[in-house]
């Protein structure tokens, strides 16, 4: 990039989010990272840099002014245990990037980088693999000058909670084929940042082998 750029990042309280807005604010290639929150943005995540925007993301007609940058970075999502039925996995994990897609890309963003996951194909027989291709592929059609999707394994990282699925995926892991071993969310966003310093025109998948490598 021949000069500082505005990124924007959607589900910056997230695991990878996080990991986006610290390494984004940290890299002199950015001159502004617009936080994406539907809640306040934690004090360990403030910086010069750093611009909180809380958003309602079924409101994003007529596309708002935070949403012309050169960069998104889309890490919304959920589990059906948090979601509670399809419908509503449905509106985070489609509705909400497609409504965050179409406002910037009406706003002049080119390039789109999408959080999806581990197996996910329009094609798949499992409802949550099905609806990550669905939105890939979705967003692919709506013409950006370059699309990147990781598609990150389970994701590792401080919640600040305990979670007894990723223990046991950690120790699952170490015997898993490298496509499915869990990753570091500090990776898969290291992975992405790089994508965007590149800013390859066409479709780029970052399958998960590639994410634990960092890029």
């Amino acid at each position: 990039m021949s000069e500082p750029a505005v990124a924007v990042v959607a589900g910056a309280t997230g695991l990878v989010g996080q990991a986006l807005v610290r390494q984004l604010a940290a890299d002199g290639a950015w001159r502004e990272v617009r936080a994406l929150t539907r809640r306040d943005l934690p004090p360990r995540l403030v910086g010069p840099s750093v611009v909180p925007v809380q958003v309602d993301y079924s409101r994003l007609e007529p596309p708002p002014p935070w949403a012309a940058a050169e960069h998104v970075f889309c890490a919304l999502g959920t589990t059906m245990r948090q979601a509670g039925s399809e419908e509503a996995f449905r509106r985070v994990d489609f509705d909400y990037p497609m409504a965050l897609a179409r406002a910037t890309l009406a706003r002049g963003a080119r390039h789109f980088l999408l959080v999806s996951a581990v197996g996910a194909s329009t094609d798949s027989r499992f409802f949550y693999n099905r609806v990550k291709g669905e939105v890939e592929a979705a967003i692919i059609a709506l013409g950006f000058h370059s699309v990147t999707v990781a598609r990150p394994s389970l994701l590792l990282g401080d919640r600040g909670t305990f979670r007894w699925v990723e223990q046991v995926g950690k120790v699952a892991g170490v015997l898993a084929p490298a496509r499915w071993r869990p990753v570091a969310a500090e990776s898969v966003a290291r992975a992405l940042i790089a994508a965007a310093r590149r800013d390859e025109p066409g479709v780029r998948v970052l399958e998960n082998t590639d994410l634990r490598g960092g890029g």
